[in-house]
């Protein structure tokens, strides 16, 4: 008998069994003949090159190492791909609309505490996250220390997080 018959006849005689087998991992009998058919590919593909000691062994490692892979990439999926109570969308690249009404509500309180600043503490606070601007140069530009440069920054930022907290 050559290698590929000898295959062919272990997982002819084997196959019901290797299906349950499969099935008792992976909770399916529809995944579980998939998962047996692919098994059979790879087993027939190795029998081919060589001859195997133990084909049936063979047969039923490869048989569950696709089952625990179909289950981890299962399980990858449902983590990353399903929403539902709790979750977050992978798959969507942009936020939602309820995400998008919050922030641009969050915007016009922080934008409106802004105007309850005094002057030179707004300017510190919007050189220091508008502009980008570094305290040292926040003091420069103000004519103020570095310190003082720092509490502004710190006193307008704090502010504007009470009226967030306030206002959402």
């Amino acid at each position: 008998m050559a290698r590929n018959e000898i295959a062919l006849a272990t997982f002819t005689e084997n196959r019901a069994a290797l299906v349950d087998y499969a099935a008792g991992i992976v909770g399916s009998r529809d995944s579980a003949e998939d998962v047996v058919q692919e098994a059979w590919l790879r087993l027939d593909a190795v029998a081919g090159a060589r001859t195997l000691d133990h084909p049936l062994g063979y047969l039923y490692r490869i048989v569950r190492n696709l089952a625990f892979d179909l289950m981890r990439r299962a399980s990858f999926e449902r983590r990353h791909f399903e929403s539902g109570p709790g979750s977050e969308r992978v798959a969507e690249d942009r936020p939602s609309q309820e995400d998008t009404l919050r922030h641009r509500q969050e915007l016009e309180i922080v934008m409106l505490a802004l105007q309850e600043l005094p002057e030179r503490t707004r300017i510190a606070v919007e050189l220091h996250r508008f502009g980008g601007c570094k305290l040292k140069e926040i003091a420069e530009r103000l004519g103020i220390s570095v310190a003082l440069a720092h509490a502004l920054v710190y006193d307008g930022l704090d502010h504007c997080r009470h009226r967030v907290r306030r206002g959402m």
